[in-house]
């Protein structure tokens, strides 16, 4: 029996990577494992698990088939190693930080993963960004500008659950493990 992908979405400052962070011993118990993701800027500035290539690297890394999924944002390229679908096909979960903007190519290519966009409060998300420093006032207001847009259409591409992270991250973590558990059963979805 394939396992099941469960593909983490949100804005930035929304929380993801405390959030797999907190939850990844859990998860293991879930039989869920976390993708690392392959970035186009250093992991030590991502504050993720994640691995480091450059704009040239990740181009011979994509042209190559290297990815299961991949794709660009905010002057960024980010990739999902083939090791997904291997995982995926010896019955494991998997958890991926992915992007809302990739999640019709991902929802075509996965159909029966279970999409999970970790939201938060304008407020707290401004108060995060802010307090986080790698954005002008401009780019804040146009991530929150962003955010607004995909609520609003979130249903179009498909059933996606939603964790509010405005609040103590135990209780998004918990909300997390829940839904990943109702999630693997056969005829949950």
């Amino acid at each position: 029996m394939d396992g099941k992908l469960i593909y983490l979405m949100g804005p930035s400052g929304s929380g993801k990577d405390s959030l797999i962070e907190a939850a990844r011993q859990p998860l293991r118990a879930l039989n869920c494992e976390v993708m690392r993701r392959v970035i186009t800027r250093s992991a030590e500035s991502v504050g993720e698990d994640a691995i480091g290539v450059t704009p040239d690297e990740f181009n011979q890394l994509e042209r190559a088939g290297d990815f299961a999924l991949a794709w660009h944002a905010n002057g960024l390229s980010y990739g999902i190693p083939v090791e997904m679908d291997q995982r995926l096909r010896a019955g494991r979960n998997v958890l991926v930080n992915g992007s809302r903007a990739n999640l019709r190519q991902a929802m075509t290519l996965y159909p029966e993963l279970v999409a999970v966009l970790l939201t938060v409060r304008d407020d707290v998300l401004r108060e995060r960004l802010l307090k986080r420093g790698r954005e002008t006032l401009e780019q804040i207001d146009h991530r929150l500008g962003r955010n607004a847009q995909f609520k609003d259409r979130r249903s179009s591409d498909g059933p996606v659950y939603l964790i509010d992270n405005s609040g103590n991250l135990a209780d998004a973590v918990n909300q997390l493990l829940a839904l990943i558990t109702l999630s693997a059963k056969p005829d949950r979805i």
